[in-house]
Protein backbone atom coordinates (compact mmCIF):
# COMPACT_ATOMS: atom_id res chain seq x y z
CA UNK A 1 0.00 0.00 0.00
CA UNK A 2 1.10 3.53 -0.71
CA UNK A 3 2.14 5.70 2.21
CA UNK A 4 1.33 9.40 2.23
CA UNK A 5 2.67 11.91 4.73
CA UNK A 6 0.86 15.13 5.49
CA UNK A 7 1.07 18.01 7.94
CA UNK A 8 -1.42 17.99 10.76
CA UNK A 9 -3.55 21.10 10.34
CA UNK A 10 -7.21 20.21 10.87
CA UNK A 11 -8.27 18.44 14.04
CA UNK A 12 -11.28 16.16 13.85
CA UNK A 13 -12.50 12.94 15.46
CA UNK A 14 -10.25 10.83 13.21
CA UNK A 15 -7.16 12.70 14.44
CA UNK A 16 -8.21 12.44 18.10
CA UNK A 17 -8.81 8.69 17.66
CA UNK A 18 -5.50 8.16 15.87
CA UNK A 19 -3.46 9.93 18.55
CA UNK A 20 -5.42 8.08 21.23
CA UNK A 21 -4.38 4.81 19.57
CA UNK A 22 -0.78 5.74 18.68
CA UNK A 23 0.55 7.60 21.74
CA UNK A 24 0.17 4.65 24.16
CA UNK A 25 2.33 2.65 21.73
CA UNK A 26 5.03 5.28 22.17
CA UNK A 27 4.83 5.71 25.92
CA UNK A 28 2.77 4.07 28.62
CA UNK A 29 2.71 7.38 30.47
CA UNK A 30 1.49 9.42 27.50
CA UNK A 31 -1.42 11.70 28.29
CA UNK A 32 -4.45 11.36 26.04
CA UNK A 33 -4.74 14.47 23.88
CA UNK A 34 -8.17 15.95 23.29
CA UNK A 35 -9.21 18.08 20.32
CA UNK A 36 -8.12 21.31 22.02
CA UNK A 37 -4.65 19.98 22.94
CA UNK A 38 -4.12 18.66 19.41
CA UNK A 39 -5.24 21.99 17.91
CA UNK A 40 -2.73 23.82 20.10
CA UNK A 41 0.01 21.41 19.06
CA UNK A 42 -0.85 21.80 15.36
CA UNK A 43 -0.72 25.59 15.64
CA UNK A 44 2.63 25.79 17.44
CA UNK A 45 5.01 27.65 15.13
CA UNK A 46 8.17 25.71 16.02
CA UNK A 47 6.59 22.27 15.68
CA UNK A 48 5.33 20.48 12.58
CA UNK A 49 3.34 17.35 13.31
CA UNK A 50 3.41 14.88 10.44
CA UNK A 51 0.91 12.06 10.05
CA UNK A 52 1.33 9.05 7.80
CA UNK A 53 -1.56 7.28 6.11
CA UNK A 54 -1.72 3.87 4.55
CA UNK A 55 -4.94 2.55 3.06
CA UNK A 56 -6.60 5.79 4.14
CA UNK A 57 -5.90 5.11 7.82
CA UNK A 58 -3.54 7.14 10.02
CA UNK A 59 -0.78 4.69 10.95
CA UNK A 60 2.04 6.91 12.17
CA UNK A 61 3.12 10.29 13.41
CA UNK A 62 6.29 12.31 13.96
CA UNK A 63 6.94 15.75 15.41
CA UNK A 64 9.57 17.94 13.76
CA UNK A 65 10.77 20.76 15.99
CA UNK A 66 12.89 23.56 14.52
CA UNK A 67 14.43 26.35 16.54
CA UNK A 68 17.03 29.07 15.95
CA UNK A 69 19.94 29.31 18.38
CA UNK A 70 23.15 31.35 18.14
CA UNK A 71 24.94 28.54 16.27
CA UNK A 72 22.20 28.30 13.65
CA UNK A 73 18.83 26.75 12.94
CA UNK A 74 18.55 23.32 14.51
CA UNK A 75 15.95 20.62 14.12
CA UNK A 76 14.86 17.63 16.19
CA UNK A 77 12.66 14.66 15.51
CA UNK A 78 10.46 13.76 18.46
CA UNK A 79 7.69 11.29 19.24
CA UNK A 80 7.98 8.98 16.25
CA UNK A 81 5.40 6.23 16.46
CA UNK A 82 4.14 3.73 13.91
CA UNK A 83 1.08 1.63 14.66
CA UNK A 84 1.99 -1.93 15.65
CA UNK A 85 -0.24 -3.20 12.82
CA UNK A 86 1.70 -1.21 10.19
CA UNK A 87 5.33 -1.78 11.19
CA UNK A 88 7.70 -3.02 8.51
CA UNK A 89 5.75 -1.27 5.72
CA UNK A 90 7.97 1.80 5.28
CA UNK A 91 5.85 4.12 7.42
CA UNK A 92 8.70 5.18 9.72
CA UNK A 93 11.03 5.70 6.76
CA UNK A 94 8.46 7.88 4.98
CA UNK A 95 8.00 10.03 8.08
CA UNK A 96 11.75 10.42 8.66
CA UNK A 97 12.46 11.23 5.01
CA UNK A 98 9.77 13.94 5.06
CA UNK A 99 11.28 15.40 8.23
CA UNK A 100 14.74 15.38 6.63
CA UNK A 101 13.39 17.14 3.54
CA UNK A 102 11.63 19.82 5.55
CA UNK A 103 14.57 20.45 7.89
CA UNK A 104 16.97 20.71 4.96
CA UNK A 105 14.64 23.06 3.04
CA UNK A 106 14.36 25.30 6.12
CA UNK A 107 18.15 25.54 6.35
CA UNK A 108 18.64 23.53 9.52
CA UNK A 109 22.31 22.84 10.22
CA UNK A 110 21.50 19.53 11.89
CA UNK A 111 18.59 17.18 12.46
CA UNK A 112 18.85 15.21 15.68
CA UNK A 113 16.83 12.46 17.27
CA UNK A 114 17.18 10.18 20.23
CA UNK A 115 16.17 6.56 20.54
CA UNK A 116 16.46 4.04 23.32
CA UNK A 117 19.06 1.32 22.71
CA UNK A 118 16.34 -1.29 23.20
CA UNK A 119 14.59 -0.10 20.03
CA UNK A 120 16.95 -2.07 17.79
CA UNK A 121 14.71 -2.05 14.70
CA UNK A 122 14.14 1.70 14.91
CA UNK A 123 17.85 2.34 15.46
CA UNK A 124 18.74 0.30 12.37
CA UNK A 125 16.21 2.33 10.38
CA UNK A 126 17.68 5.64 11.55
CA UNK A 127 21.19 4.52 10.63
CA UNK A 128 19.99 3.26 7.23
CA UNK A 129 18.45 6.71 6.62
CA UNK A 130 21.74 8.50 7.27
CA UNK A 131 21.68 9.26 10.99
CA UNK A 132 24.85 8.54 12.93
CA UNK A 133 25.18 7.84 16.63
CA UNK A 134 27.01 10.58 18.49
CA UNK A 135 29.30 10.34 21.47
CA UNK A 136 27.12 12.35 23.76
CA UNK A 137 25.05 12.02 26.89
CA UNK A 138 21.50 13.13 27.24
CA UNK A 139 20.69 14.84 30.49
CA UNK A 140 17.18 15.52 31.67
CA UNK A 141 15.78 17.71 34.39
CA UNK A 142 12.17 17.01 35.30
CA UNK A 143 10.77 19.63 37.67
CA UNK A 144 7.85 17.37 38.58
CA UNK A 145 10.06 14.53 39.89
Amino acid sequence: MAVTVETLTEIDDEIVEAFGRLLPQLSQTATRLDQEALAQLASTESTTVLVARSGGKIVGTLSLVMFPIPSGLRARVEDVVVDDSARGQGIGAALIEEAKTRATAAGARTLDLTSRASRATANRLYERLGFRARESRVYRFAPTD
